[in-house]
């Protein structure tokens, strides 16, 4: 499990990525599974803790990010072989080790910082596997092989029946999150806002929160601990989430509805996955609308938001379902007999017909042979590769192709210093593995 290292897993304060690492590991752990945590070193978990990071850089700015970000993810990597998966948190950076190894790499999407950010994600789109934490947050050129969106350990968040008189804004102080906006609605609504939330943007903060607060009708509480935050939800009329973006998810949302605190959010992102209009809270356009639906908020049944995170997002849930992604990875991944060039995965099987994904380790090669009763097709997705056709020998690169009919002699070397993987399509009247005559192979079978 690859955590980031801007914060503890689990965080002391801030940190929704490595909180719901820290949530899935422990319920993996529950589940009798075997973890390693790459994480900080003050990080805590009741699995395997490893560590090269003694802090997290957002809270000892000494720590340099860059070298410290390229020993956290080094480490996991060249340990791949003790891993039946690795699964990363860690954004777009451990996709770049991903083809180094043949441990499977499952990447758990928490966010696109920039669209420029996309090639990588897209070069390696056919090679790791993709999650997304909400529906609507899956990005149209990259391929999925689930949604599992956040649960959290609702026992840990008290449910309050009978809340204080004022709303609440928790999150991180920046443009996107709707600070001000939430301010606006708070002070048209007349009612008390608390804050708390890290400064993110300290010139946002300065120009556009700052004046307002006066300790009476907005108070900013500072970058509170878990304990405070979850005393503020659960005594919260109503989360104000005035976000200016397409939010990935919303932990804070969930959290607060955990607490019965219902939520007015603006609809963008996730928002109209986590919070059922009208029922347990107000997906609202802009500010006015919010202020309407504030007057609005004795509608709402506190009960009721208690238990649609119960049925929904609890990390029971999302702990089944990420066990579900590794089964069907491994399923994916199954392979062959280990072969000293590399590996096969038999994709399907029916009379006259047989497609592998085959695998080439870098700087080896399949023998050369040829086959009486098949002929093939292969197509290369990606590395790069020398086939030799009877006398003739072809460089191929991802998108390339090679026929090889009935009695034809091959071979194929993976000349790059990455993994070849070609598709193999044969047909013939026999698929068995014993239809192979070899004339020179490096391994000594011929």
């Amino acid at each position: 499990m690859l955590s980031p290292i801007a914060w503890s897993t689990p965080p002391k304060k801030y940190g929704p990525w490595e909180s719901m690492v820290s949530l899935l590991t422990e319920g993996l752990v529950k589940r009798g599974i075997d973890v390693t945590l790459f994480a900080t070193a003050d990080s805590h978990t009741a699995g395997k803790l490893h560590a090269v990071c003694p802090r997290p850089y957002e809270e000892d700015k000494s720590i340099l990010v860059k070298v410290y970000e390229g020993l956290h993810i080094s480490e996991v990597f060249e340990r791949a072989n003790e891993f039946d998966i690795i699964h990363n948190h860690f954004d777009y950076l451990p996709l770049t080790y991903s083809k180094l190894v043949d441990t499977p790499v499952v990447t758990t999407i928490h966010g696109f910082s920039s669209r420029k950010i996309l090639p990588v994600y897209k070069k390696y789109n056919n090679s790791t596997f993709y999650v997304s934490i909400s529906d609507a947050y899956r990005c149209n050129e990259l391929d999925y092989i689930a949604t599992v969106r956040h649960g959290i350990d609702t026992e840990t968040f008290p449910f309050n029946d009978r809340p204080e008189d004022y709303l609440l804004f928790i999150s991180r102080i920046h443009r996107d999150k709707g600070t001000k906006e939430a301010i606006e609605v708070a002070k048209r609504s007349g009612m008390k806002l608390r804050m708390a939330g890290f400064i993110a943007d300290p010139e946002y903060f300065k120009k556009e929160v700052e004046p307002h607060i006066d300790n009476e009708q907005i108070i900013y509480e500072g970058h509170v601990f878990q304990v405070r935050k979850k005393e503020l939800l659960s005594n919260a009329r109503a989360l104000l989430h005035m976000i200016n973006y397409e939010e990935a998810f919303g932990l804070g949302v969930v959290e607060a509805l955990t607490c019965g605190t219902p939520v007015i959010a603006v609809n963008k992102g996730a928002m109209p996955e986590l919070i059922m209009d009208g029922e347990t809270g107000f997906l609202v356009s802009g500010v006015d609308e919010a202020v309407n639906a504030v007057q609005k908020l004795g509608s709402i049944s506190r009960k009721k938001c208690r238990e649609s995170v119960e049925k929904r997002f609890s990390v029971d849930r999302m702990v089944e379902d990420y066990i579900k992604v590794y089964e069907t990875i491994l399923e994916k991944r199954k392979r062959e007999e280990k072969r000293p060039w590399g590996f096969y995965e038999i994709l399907t099987e029916r009379p006259g017909y047989k497609v592998k994904r085959i695998t080439v380790l870098p700087q080896e090669e399949i023998s050369l042979q040829r086959h009486a009763h098949r002929n093939e097709h292969w197509y290369i997705v990606s590395g790069e590769g020398l086939v030799t056709k009877n006398s003739d020998q072809i460089r191929v690169l991802t998108g390339d192709s090679v026929d090889l009919p009935v009695n034809e002699i091959h071979r194929v070397s993976n000349i790059g210093g990455q993994n070849l993987v070609f598709i193999e399509i044969a047909q013939g009247d026999y698929m068995g593995e014993d239809d192979i005559e070899r004339f020179e192979d490096k391994y000594g079978r011929a």
